[in-house]
């Protein structure tokens, strides 16, 4: 690995600026690439260096990386599915010619070839939880609130419908109540996923957020924080499983004392 030196290439969310925080208090510069109308206006604080792209933009993105030295890089944080499917989006030459050689359009079919490309420009994709060991969740119950017996049945349920989902690389969380699926994760993300739920279940729903099968560690990390306590407020859901030392949490702090405050149980298996 270069030493004391590394890219970033950030989505939003705060996980991009956790992972800045970190690798500044162990010493090392950060050269970050943005995605326009994604990545978090507050990041240039916690960088070296910040230049944002649009979502199509590889090879500039890869050049810009290559030309600050950069040589060990991390992604961090999602892309807006909007941007994505936006019907302006101009994909460059570079990532032309990723999509024309994908059989899908998965989420890990992308990260995947995207990968091979850094590799192929000497960026080499390394573990998106570098450095960042102590804010994956321990294993147990993290709130006040253990889990009612129910809730683990819900649990043990939703558990292995999140692994069929993620090991076909569908998304990572299901919404559940009373052993009934109300909401599975697509390009959408978790918050949307727990609030489509909660419409449906209206109250006391079951939130399971797990890691897939065959997790790629370099790219979609389970990743929770306040904003999911926050969601999950609004869809009036009372319990989130997760995996324990696979999924990250974003201000632990305040993640569980929301949780208590709302009587939300977290807990880690």
């Amino acid at each position: 690995m270069s030493e004391k030196l590394l890219g970033l290439i950030a989505g939003n969310g705060k996980f991009p600026i956790l992972f800045a925080r970190e690798a500044k208090a162990k010493g090392y510069r950060v050269i970050a690439a943005g995605i326009e109308g994604d990545t978090s206006y507050f990041l240039k604080y916690f960088v070296d260096s910040l230049r944002r792209f649009k979502a199509g933009e590889l090879k500039r993105l890869f050049s810009y990386l290559k030309e600050n030295g950069v040589r060990d890089c991390i992604m961090a944080g999602q892309v807006n599915p909007n941007n994505l499917f936006d019907a302006r989006l101009e994909l460059d030459a570079e990532f032309k010619k990723i999509f024309e050689a994908l059989n899908d359009r998965k989420a890990d079919s992308i990260f995947s070839a995207v990968a091979d490309r850094l590799e192929a420009q000497g960026l080499r994709l390394i573990d998106s939880t570098f450095l960042l060991e102590k804010h994956l969740a321990a294993k147990g119950t993290l709130t006040r609130r253990a889990p009612t017996l129910s809730e683990l049945s819900d649990i043990e349920f939703g558990r292995t419908i999140a692994k069929v989902m993620g090991g076909v690389d569908v998304g990572q969380s299901v919404v559940v109540k009373e052993k009934a699926i109300v909401a599975i994760e697509a390009m959408e993300g978790t918050d949307r996923t727990i609030l489509r739920g909660g419409r449906i279940a209206k109250e006391g729903a079951v939130v399971i957020k797990m890691s897939k099968p065959q997790q790629d560690l370099r790219f979609d990390v389970p990743v929770i924080g306040p904003r999911t306590v926050q969601t999950m407020i609004k869809a009036n859901a009372k319990c989130l499983a997760i995996e324990s030392k696979k999924t990250l949490i974003i201000d632990s702090a305040k993640t569980i004392k929301l949780a208590n405050k709302a009587n939300i149980c977290i807990i880690a298996a």
